[in-house]
């Protein structure tokens, strides 16, 4: 599936964030079969500077929007990451902000993650 992920509650879509503009691992040979939830990948995106200040900056604005969800009883939040081939930077990405949410909002969220070129990498 290409494109912006239909938003399966209704509620309009949410976040887009596109992750081109960082280094793609999938370029090098010896990443190229693996994706951004191996320990090989996590480790290359981890040490990559401009990735983590994206994420940060990524952090800032979901956390805004979440916790003002939280305040006014809203029960769905889109955030969509893109890349070239959505299967390194972006799955990286979303998988951070996942461990990132559920480290800040211990228990007052729910967190699914779906992975649209690669659904055996979804989590609940």
């Amino acid at each position: 599936m290409s494109g912006i992920p239909h938003d399966e509650t209704s509620n309009g879509g949410g976040f887009v964030f596109d992750c081109r503009f960082i280094h793609n691992p999938g370029r090098e040979a010896n990443f190229k079969t693996l994706t951004g939830k191996n320990k090989q990948v996590i480790e290359y995106l981890h040490n990559d500077k401009k990735i983590q200040a994206f994420l940060e900056n990524v952090y800032a604005i979901v956390d805004e929007a979440v916790e003002n969800y939280l305040i006014r009883n809203f029960t769905d939040l889109m955030v969509s990451f893109g890349c070239t081939g959505g299967q390194h930077r972006s799955v990286y990405a979303a998988e951070r902000l996942k461990i990132h949410l559920l480290n800040k909002f211990d228990g007052k969220i729910k967190i699914t993650v779906t992975h649209t070129e690669f659904p055996e990498l979804s989590s609940n």
